[in-house]
């Protein structure tokens, strides 16, 4: 039996995943949550083998939820379930940890594939992304030889409206730090100000 769970904004969506896997019956749906936030206690509280999770979601997207629930639990298998088909938002699946990717044009057979073949403990790609092209590594330091992953990681926290003190506290570092981060970021990509940095963010949200 694979334990499953869901992370997905549109409810719609899960209650149709859920009536479509009653018809295997080694697939059972656990738990699902519909921002990221709750995606990270309903997952903590029910710890099941496999994840499917959408990249943009409520309070907390999937790329970071992801690599919450990652550093708690390994041995969780995730997969991103998404529209989203740019190479950098497949890489950051990969850097936060999750062993597949697929996109949500994709048959059930497919999504049903993808579970057993990650539960299992291997990698699964859609048919319409090239994983050759890809490092599954934590290794990717930079867009375009620009920003540094730390920056990365900063950025996507402004882009979901953080502040700096609870940047600081999601990455355990020092407010200054982050401060020091923003200014560096905005001298980096010749911006002028906090705001242009947000706008910057929100533009580049998954594309960075």
């Amino acid at each position: 039996m694979i334990r499953l769970g869901i992370g997905e904004d549109h409810q719609s969506l899960i209650d149709g995943i859920q009536l479509l896997l009653q018809e295997e019956p080694h697939i059972e749906l656990v738990c699902s949550a519909n921002n990221g936030e709750q995606l990270v206690e309903v997952v903590r509280k029910y710890q099941p083998d496999v994840l499917i999770t959408d990249i943009r979601m409520p309070k907390m997207d999937g790329i970071q939820a992801t690599k919450t629930i990652k550093e708690a639990f390994p041995d969780i298998a995730v997969i991103a379930f998404t529209m989203f088909d740019q190479n950098d938002a497949v890489q950051q699946m990969l850097d936060a940890g999750a062993s597949g990717y697929i996109l949500k044009n994709s048959s059930l057979q497919t999504l049903k594939k993808a579970i057993e073949t990650v539960a299992a403990g291997e990698r699964f790609f859609d048919s319409q992304i090239d994983q050759s092209t890809f490092n599954s590594e934590n290794s990717r330091t930079s867009k375009n030889g620009l920003l540094t992953k730390r920056q990365l990681e900063i950025l996507r926290l402004i882009a979901q409206g953080k502040t700096s003190r609870e940047i600081a506290d999601d990455l355990f570092i020092g407010v200054h730090t982050v401060d020091t981060h923003r200014k560096n970021m905005m001298r980096i990509l010749e911006l002028k100000g906090k705001g242009e940095l947000l706008r910057y963010a929100l533009d580049k949200k998954y594309d960075f």
